[in-house]
């Protein structure tokens, strides 16, 4: 690393506090504008709980597209990159749909055009397609390091990850009764399924005997991390924070 030159050297990123204040700004009108008009009198347009997921899920956004993450990620350590992905997928997308109210929700999915696709493709099979489609498409090194050399490529991935991890989602936490959740057993059955597929970059990942991604080759070691050993502590992320979010989805949610 070159003297002088530190992973926590702080940038701001404005178009992230816009982000994240855009959607927070959206969310409190729709609540105060919209909400009167779709809950009976004297009812709360979203509850507590729903507040407090929504912002949980605007935190995770900040936390993945701001410093330090995202300075890291695009700049030092895969690892980095992977944490943005895993927050892209595992936590900012079940606490948005749970901090949806179901009028909100259904304002926003039945429209011509948009109402008929996602009756289709959240349902299980098709979800669990496009979500495993994408992460494994996201995760290849040819494309990665395209993504991380254009910021235009970069942005995309993420936005492919966070709607395709949305989709698979909506089956276990959907705020909709008219796209109901799964039933408990079928939930585990599920999630179990989406721990398997995403075996195929993590394979790639703890069997390499070289770095996988160029890009990560040719920027100063962070931490006295080697390339090498960045790879696959990325693996060990990857695989202990998929099967630990969903495991304890499973055993929070025994309602289905």
């Amino acid at each position: 690393m070159p003297p002088g030159l530190s992973p926590w050297a702080f940038h701001p990123h404005p178009e992230v506090y816009l982000e994240v204040v855009g959607l927070a700004a959206a969310y409190w009108a729709a609540l105060r504008l919209l909400g009167p008009r779709f809950v009976e009198p004297g009812e709360p347009a979203a509850t507590r709980g729903q507040k407090l997921c929504f912002a949980g899920g605007l935190l995770f956004i900040a936390l993945a597209e701001g410093w330090p993450l995202s300075d890291i990620a695009n700049n030092y350590l895969y690892s980095a990159h992977m944490v943005q992905h895993l927050l892209f997928t595992l936590a900012a997308p079940p606490l948005f749909l749970l901090g949806t109210p179901h009028w909100l929700a259904r304002t926003l999915v039945r429209r011509p055009g948009i109402w008929p696709l996602m009756k289709r493709l959240t349902r299980p099979v098709p979800a669990t397609i496009i979500f495993n489609a994408v992460l494994v498409t996201t995760h290849w090194p040819a494309l990665l390091d395209v993504a991380l050399h254009h910021q235009v490529v970069h942005i995309a991935t993420h936005i492919a990850l966070f709607g395709a991890a949305t989709i698979m989602w909506w089956p276990v936490v959907s705020p909709l009764p008219e796209l109901p959740r799964l039933s408990y057993p079928a939930q585990m059955v599920y999630l179990f399924v989406q721990t398997i597929i995403p075996t195929v970059p993590a394979s790639f990942l703890t069997f390499a005997s070289s770095p996988l991604y160029h890009f990560y080759t040719t920027v100063p070691r962070a931490f006295g991390i080697s390339a090498l050993d960045d790879t696959r502590i990325s693996d060990v992320l990857e695989w202990q924070a998929v099967e630990r979010e969903l495991n304890r989805t499973e055993s929070t949610n025994p309602n289905g």
